[in-house]
């Protein structure tokens, strides 16, 4: 008989986080107990996306998956980071789950970071993307039916213009060559808002695209929200 392992997956929003989850719902050896999000306290928003909590909320209810939080305060250090996130491991290993899965890709300080983190929590970490290909998995993001939004960018790396862009073959083909498909080194971030797993999508409309410390933000707002109050 095949043993599941208990795992949650740590959870952005974005595209690589779906593309993780789709690989560990093909898993016969894993068990998906939930996802897992960093939210700054205040904003109320994911941490380094930008996007609003009440929308990763209902990408979990879209998937029929538990969501988890974990809670930092804004402009977090390091240390406040990682306590938080020791914290809520050591919390969910005590709750029977054994594993956390990442959406890395081919980064090896981010990956040897995350194994540190988790080392003293009782978990094993988890990479079900690594290694692939980044042209390929994001050509396989689209082909598959996965939809999102370019939220976040990185003026140093790619155009501001592609903040708001959906994530797609005209996107991809207007990236410059120096940039990373999947923006595995922070050229961009994005939010998914439909795929294979959604029961149904997530509507959404784009709010005003702002700067803030150095990267450009594009508001995403809940479908009806009104701008004023973002």
């Amino acid at each position: 008989m095949m043993v599941q392992v208990p795992t949650v997956l740590s959870w952005s929003g974005g595209k690589d986080s779906a593309l993780a989850l789709h690989e560990l719902l093909m898993d016969p050896t894993v068990d998906l107990r939930g996802l897992l999000t960093t939210v700054t306290e205040g904003y109320d928003r994911v941490s380094m996306h930008g996007v609003r909590t009440s929308l990763v909320a209902e990408q979990a209810a879209a998937l029929e998956i538990p969501l988890w939080s974990v809670r930092i305060p804004p402009s977090a250090t390091n240390e406040q980071y990682e306590r938080a996130m020791l914290d809520a491991l050591t919390a969910l290993h005590g709750e029977g789950i054994e594993a956390i899965a990442f959406g890395d890709l081919f980064l090896a300080d981010v990956r040897a970071y995350r194994e540190r983190l988790v080392a003293g929590t009782g978990l094993r970490p988890l990479f079900p993307l690594w290694g692939r290909a980044t042209v390929d998995l994001a050509q396989r993001f689209v082909s598959c039916g996965f939809r999102a939004v370019v939220v976040c960018v990185d003026p140093r790396q790619i155009d501001v213009s592609h903040c708001g862009a959906e994530f797609d073959e005209a996107l991809l083909g207007a990236l410059p060559r120096s940039a990373d498909p999947c923006g595995e080194r922070g050229e961009f971030h994005t939010f998914v808002y439909d795929g294979p797993m959604f029961r149904q999508p997530i509507a959404t409309r784009r709010g005003v695209v702002v700067e803030r410390e150095g990267f450009f933000f594009c508001d995403l707002l809940p479908h009806g929200a009104d701008v004023a109050t973002s």
